[in-house]
């Protein structure tokens, strides 16, 4: 029996009661957690969005409601003041954030150039060496993948630091020529050209954006100038840019 009435009054104690109190309030913070990342996905993945649909901000708000959970956890189950905790961790949060300088720096560089909206998932952007599209802007860094399919990771102040450059969509590409032919016929070639173009590019990927036929230069071998269109599928660029360029290889020189 006094065993039996030990681990009773074990389990009844008011240490007890705080710690299956504070699992489920860690529990339900998860729940809620989990809530307002679906929420936030939802939100973010909404055409009238202005905010680009990072991980970045998903972690902020998952962060922002666990820190509210941990303080109702400290405060009602473990009477613990949040607000005389942080004052106390003050100078232990001084050298702390003095360590981790690198890490606040590519947070604070990841929340500007989202909030202004400088880089978004699915631009094409050069900085400094590497280039490719945007996948994710996270809490450190951001994720790029180039045309060869290689995955880059950039620190985010590393790219707040950096002249960025804007690219065109991954999926437009150029393609130089030089035509030959009756100066007086220039539309006619023009639109021989671009239908050339679009035949051969839909081979490979469907045109979204028909050919545009730029004439930029006139020299002793021709007339130069520029294809520019847009296919569907952006890994396929260099594939379809090949079979332009040997459609119109019979028109050029």
């Amino acid at each position: 029996m006094d065993i039996e009435d030990s681990l009773l009054s074990f389990i009844t104690s008011e240490a007890v009661r705080n710690i299956v109190w504070a699992v489920i309030l860690a529990c339900l913070t998860a729940f809620a957690s989990r809530v307002v990342k679906r929420g936030l996905h939802k939100l973010l993945d909404h055409p009238d969005n202005p905010l680009p649909a990072s991980s970045l901000i998903i972690n902020i708000g998952r962060g922002v409601v666990w820190v509210i959970g941990g303080s109702i956890i400290l405060q009602s189950c473990f009477g613990i003041n949040p607000n005389a905790l942080v004052t106390a961790l003050g100078v232990g949060g001084v050298a702390l954030s003095l360590g981790l300088q690198d890490t606040l720096s590519n947070l604070i560089g990841g929340v500007q150039m989202t909030l202004m909206g400088v880089v978004r998932p699915g631009d094409n952007i050069e900085v400094g060496s590497e280039s490719g599209v945007v996948t994710d802007v996270g809490l450190r860094h951001t994720t790029v993948v180039t045309k060869l399919g290689e995955t880059v990771v950039i620190p985010n102040s590393v790219i707040s630091k950096t002249a960025l450059v804007q690219l065109p969509p991954a999926e437009q590409f150029k393609v130089p020529f030089c035509a030959t032919g009756d100066a007086g016929k220039l539309d006619e070639v023009a639109a021989e050209i671009a239908e050339r173009a679009k035949k051969a590019a839909s081979a490979i990927s469907p045109v979204t954006q028909d050919p545009k036929v730029l004439f930029t230069e006139i020299t002793e071998y021709g007339f130069k100038g520029t294809i520019v269109m847009r296919i569907e599928d952006s890994t396929a660029t260099g594939r379809a840019a090949d079979a332009v360029v040997r459609a119109i290889a019979p028109m050029t020189r």
